[in-house]
């Protein structure tokens, strides 16, 4: 039996709102698009206490409580609700799954309409910008003119930046952790070493391998693959040390060490929630996103967003320079920036882990900025 604290926002239902005919960046349309998310909190009458959480990578819209049966809550449970970081017996809490994802918003494994089957790679290649323009899309459909705060760490940071370069007045604050203003080639060369590990699947079948059979061992390999690159050489060690039963050599390729055995299960349990083909398309977003490729909150408008950038110590795939970086550009463009590179030993993993002192950065400065924009001294 679960045992829900008063603080978790409880049982939650994921909803869904859909639209027509969305233009991609690259000129594409898509006839329609459903978009999958969670609310947690109340919306207040002036409807200016609404704050978006963007997920990372190979996340999706259920971030805190329970769904009904559910042995474990969402992702970011100890971030959001009463009395935590993002507080939601103040603000309003949104939190959606990507455009390009398969947890509910479309992406390649929908249906689409022309056809009567699964996109596959038909679905057009899309871009950070689109997966923004399509949170706007469901802001708008919920009535919310301007957000409080939009906030993410990773792939949710870069969301984050995006929304400062596509919507910069329709946001108040925001928060980018552990992430970057655009992919050095070391990260580009993960995701590549992912997508052909997928792609090298004799059953993906250049992505239309839905009514044969997903192709589970590239996929299994990508998410090993990528789970290395989000801990630390210290947190492995920690946790998988060698023992000495496993010095022994067996002469055969089982899984003879510990960490062996949990990149095998990781792997397993990902294939089973994870489409490979939003694994190839959510990958090339990331890679192609460059804050400095367009004009990034240019000085001759008067743009003021508050800004709190948090980067860890131990963080390998997003170094410490990533989010220095993006401190240095916003100070240049005359924004509001605070920043704090957090003491941690779980590698890029701990914007999910290090709670407790990300809960005093982020209750601060949103309780800060709440006091300012609703005149309490």
């Amino acid at each position: 039996m679960v045992i829900k604290t008063n603080r978790s926002v409880g049982i939650v239902e994921t909803k869904y709102f859909t639209f027509n005919d969305l233009i991609l960046e690259n000129k594409h349309k898509l006839p329609n698009v459903t978009v999958a998310y969670e609310t947690y909190g109340t919306l207040n009458e002036k409807k200016d206490n609404a704050i978006l959480i963007a997920h990372a990578f190979t996340g999706d819209a259920h971030c805190a409580g329970y769904h009904e049966g559910d042995e474990k809550p969402g992702w970011w449970e100890g971030m959001v609700g009463h009395k935590k970081a993002f507080d939601t017996d103040k603000y309003f809490i949104i939190c959606s799954n990507v455009l390009g994802g398969c947890q509910g918003t479309t992406g390649p494994s929908s249906i689409n309409p022309e056809t009567g089957k699964e996109y596959g790679t038909d679905f057009p290649v899309i871009s950070m910008a689109d997966i923004v323009k399509v949170q706007k899309k469901l802001i708008d459909y919920l009535g919310i003119e301007k957000l409080f705060c939009v906030a993410g760490g990773s792939m949710g940071g870069m969301q984050v930046l995006q929304w400062a370069m596509s919507y910069p007045e329709q946001i108040r604050s925001a928060i980018p952790i552990a992430s970057t203003m655009r992919h050095t080639p070391q990260q580009i060369a993960f995701n590549e070493v992912g997508r052909q590990s997928v792609m090298a699947d004799v059953t993906w079948k250049d992505g239309h391998y839905y009514q044969t059979g997903n192709p589970d061992r590239g996929l299994a390999v990508a998410r090993m693959l990528g789970h290395i690159t989000y801990m630390s050489d210290v947190s492995m060690q920690k946790k998988f040390p060698i023992k000495e039963k496993e010095k022994s050599v067996n002469f055969n390729f089982n899984a003879d060490f510990e960490v062996e055995e949990y990149l095998r299960y990781r792997g397993s349990a990902f294939v089973k929630r994870f489409d490979a083909n939003t694994y190839l398309y959510i990958s090339k977003a990331m890679d192609h996103f460059d804050v400095q490729k367009e004009e990034f909150l240019p000085l001759g408008k008067n743009i003021k967003i508050k800004f709190l950038v948090i980067s860890f110590k131990s963080d390998w795939l997003y170094p410490a320079y990533h989010s220095e970086n993006i401190v240095k550009y916003l100070k240049m463009r005359r924004q509001s920036v605070t920043y704090c590179n957090i003491h941690s030993t779980y590698g890029h993993d701990a914007f999910l882990l290090e709670i407790k002192d990300e809960t005093n950065l982020i209750k601060n400065f949103l309780g800060n900025l709440y006091n300012e924009v609703n005149g309490v001294k």
